[in-house]
């Protein structure tokens, strides 16, 4: 759709989902009412981070100078950027409403996996006084390098959605990290050989009502039928195209916050516009992933 169509959509899906969800009673304290709606901040940062944008100063300054007209109660680059921030708790409860619209709780097959979320290189990450007592020491087995930061970890099910997102500190074992992520699913969870554990399996069996299903390594034997595992490889290539679009589309492996409050608000939004393609593809009948040719010029 034309660009000036897909902010109309976003807008139109974030205010829908606001009037049905479920909001605090009072987002603010005290003070004034902003004078740019919340509605109209959630659609900036959305569309921008479609566009590209992934910093508070770039969406700003990209509606300022494009879209004044669409939006003329955007003030000062520090008010938008606190505005936004403040939104983020507001940002998980829409995207947790619109997964759930979608189904993607609801669906019998997961994926989960991680990818590393580096905060500085590795050779200045002595000097580096980011996210001190939380940020941590991590391996990339992919990449085959050390790193300072931290570690991500999504969930999505069968269609690409998106169910949860955490960060953790870099050397957080990610079996432990998944508990935070499988409260609202059922069914088969697909993982790699990060989360391989008998004692992990049964529990999550037991409790959770998951069958945790993963690679073996290679001094292990298969018992499994060949071709289940063949369809296991194949469908789990699914996360890696999201991982892919997470990180190369919307950037969120770059930090560019300097406390966790921005960095909880910039992941938010990240994960939000990620799930607001998802829906306005099927609203389109197009593929869920296929955010290329979302915007036409």
């Amino acid at each position: 759709m034309p660009l000036e169509d897909f902010i109309i959509a976003v807008y139109c899906c974030v205010e829908q989902m606001w009037q049905s969800s479920v909001m605090p009673s009072r987002l603010r304290q005290r003070g004034f009412a902003p004078k740019l709606s919340d509605a109209e901040v959630l659609t900036m940062e959305i569309v921008g981070e479609f566009l590209g944008f992934d910093s508070d100063q770039q969406i700003w300054k990209y509606f300022g100078s494009h879209w004044k007209s669409w939006f003329p109660a955007l003030g000062s680059r520090s008010t938008f950027a606190r505005q936004a921030a403040n939104l983020w708790y507001v940002k998980q409860l829409l995207h947790q409403k619109l997964a759930w619209d979608l189904g993607a709780y609801a669906d019998s097959i997961h994926m989960i996996d991680g990818f590393p979320v580096p905060i500085c290189q590795f050779a200045r990450a002595n000097r580096c006084k980011l996210f001190q007592g939380i940020a941590d020491y991590g391996h990339c087995a992919s990449k085959k390098e050390t790193y300072k930061g931290f570690h991500g970890h999504v969930v999505i099910d069968y269609s690409g959605t998106i169910t949860g997102l955490i960060f953790t500190s870099a050397k957080t074992d990610e079996r432990i990290a998944m508990f935070d992520l499988v409260e609202d699913i059922h069914g088969l969870m697909i993982g790699d050989k990060g989360y391989l554990s008998h004692e992990l399996k049964v529990y999550l069996q037991d409790f959770y009502n998951i069958d945790l299903e993963t690679p073996l390594r290679s001094n292990m034997q298969e018992s499994r039928d060949p071709a289940f595992v063949a369809q296991l490889t194949k469908t789990r290539r699914l996360i890696e195209t999201v991982i892919g679009q997470l990180s190369e589309h919307f950037h969120i492996e770059k930090v560019w916050a300097r406390d966790l409050w921005h960095l909880t608000s910039r992941v938010a939004r990240k994960v939000l516009a990620h799930t607001v393609g998802v829906f306005l593809n099927r609203q389109l009948g197009r593929a869920p992933l296929q955010f290329e040719g979302l915007i036409t010029s």
